[in-house]
């Protein structure tokens, strides 16, 4: 099933440091779970192993929020370092 990406998510990326690729294999590949109003949620964990803002994180972890229409439409991005 092919993935668009909205403005908005493109904005969130930028400002959370997600890859289109990452977003791509989240949605393909992730765990997938109920969201809040009938959307899809699809969350994944990647290595990180870097310092973002001073501070060392092994794992990075994206959910994305999408909806079903004509393949999936990335609506938002949350991105988690621990």
């Amino acid at each position: 099933m092919s993935s668009r990406i909205h403005p908005h998510a493109r904005q969130r990326m930028a400002e959370r440091d997600a890859t289109e690729s990452e977003i791509i294999a989240t949605v393909e590949q992730g765990e997938k779970f109920p969201a809040k109003f009938g959307r899809a949620g699809f969350r994944r964990n990647f290595m990180f192993e870097k310092q973002r803002h001073g501070r060392f994180y092994r794992t990075k972890q994206l959910e994305v929020i999408a909806v079903s229409e004509q393949g999936w439409l990335v609506l938002t991005v949350i991105v988690r370092y621990f």
